[in-house]
């Protein structure tokens, strides 16, 4: 079975910075897309930023210039580098991946979730 695992979640002051990390461990053959998203209390889930496995990025309007994602893919590993963090962005983490595995029919793709992390920013 897959399992995606996230860490790095916290209390921290406006201005600050905080480093998210998410590895997925299981029966992987590969994993296509990686990504971050947000869900506020009251509000949708929101992407935060995704990258591929060939290294392109994408982000959210409200965290570029702000956020990094990055990924390693000997580790399984993703990671979201946050800085000058608002507290706007407070918000629990979500990690997701889009992970090719292996059936007796063949090979299956879906997207697999975190558990969730909390990240609050408040001074």
């Amino acid at each position: 079975q897959v399992q995606l695992v996230e860490s790095g979640g916290g209390l921290v002051q406006p201005g600050g910075s905080l480093r998210l990390s998410c590895t997925a461990s299981g029966s992987i053959k590969s994993i296509n897309v990686m990504g971050w998203y947000r869900q506020a209390p009251g509000k949708q889930r929101d992407l935060v930023a995704s990258v591929t496995s060939g290294g392109s990025t994408s982000y959210g309007d409200s965290v570029k210039d702000r956020f990094t994602i990055s990924r390693d893919n000997a580790k399984n590993t993703v990671y979201l580098q946050m800085n000058s963090l608002k507290p706007e962005d407070t918000a629990v983490y979500y990690c997701n991946a889009d992970i090719l595995f292996g059936t007796i029919w063949g090979n299956r793709e879906r997207r697999y979730w975190g558990q969730g992390t909390q990240v609050t920013v408040s001074s």
